[in-house]
């Protein structure tokens, strides 16, 4: 399964964030309703959604080079139902060439409250999971199908840690982390640069 799932969840003031491409920007989505529910939780429109984290604007074939392994009917086709779903909208129209150039952004992110979580069922929640744990897979896939890599050099590394935290510091620690995160988000791509995927997935223990 392809795509890319950024999720972050807020509760009150409290921030809970399941993102798996950090060096995009974090997005709060939920999506009520089982046909917009349908329309995001697909594998391309997932990452066309990533293209456009952290305000950004781009034009359709600026997304067709980020996303060059998806054929361009494809793209267009989802890029599609995005807009005609609401998630996405047009905010400038350019002439290039005689062409109508369209510029998207996201549309405003929605905050999720503790109600909205309530109403969920358990196989909503594992479906989401899913769909998170199944774009990890594919990236890891897509990693390695490359001509040459190199674990170590690459920094990849995946890991599992148990901790004991009161929740003045979970909170803490995850304040920490997402202000580290968020202090790169502003970098720009260079040839010194890298993209790199971190994922954070954060849960008590069910025992």
């Amino acid at each position: 399964m392809n795509g890319n799932i950024s999720l972050t969840i807020i509760i009150n003031e409290n921030i809970i964030t399941n993102d798996n491409d950090y060096t995009k920007r974090i997005v709060v989505m939920f999506l009520k309703g089982e046909s917009k529910a349908d329309l995001m939780l697909h594998p391309v429109r997932f990452r066309i959604v990533q293209c456009l984290l952290g305000g950004k604007e781009k034009t359709v074939q600026e997304i067709s080079t980020d996303l060059s392994d998806i054929p361009q009917a494809t793209l267009y086709r989802h890029i599609n139902k995005l807009l005609e779903g609401g998630l996405v909208m047009v905010v400038e129209q350019r002439q290039v060439r005689g062409t109508l150039e369209k510029v998207l952004a996201l549309q405003s992110p929605a905050a999720v409250s503790r109600e909205d979580l309530g109403r969920m069922s358990r196989d909503e929640h594992m479906h989401m999971f899913m769909m998170f744990v199944s774009s990890l897979v594919d990236d890891y896939d897509r990693y390695l199908h490359q001509e040459e890599f190199d674990l170590v050099k690459d920094g990849v590394s995946y890991r599992k840690a148990t901790l004991y935290l009161s929740d003045q510091e979970f909170t803490e620690m995850v304040t920490a982390i997402r202000q580290a995160i968020e202090s790169a988000l502003p970098n720009t791509p260079s040839e010194s640069r890298r993209k790199r995927i971190i994922s954070n997935i954060v849960m008590p223990d069910g025992n």
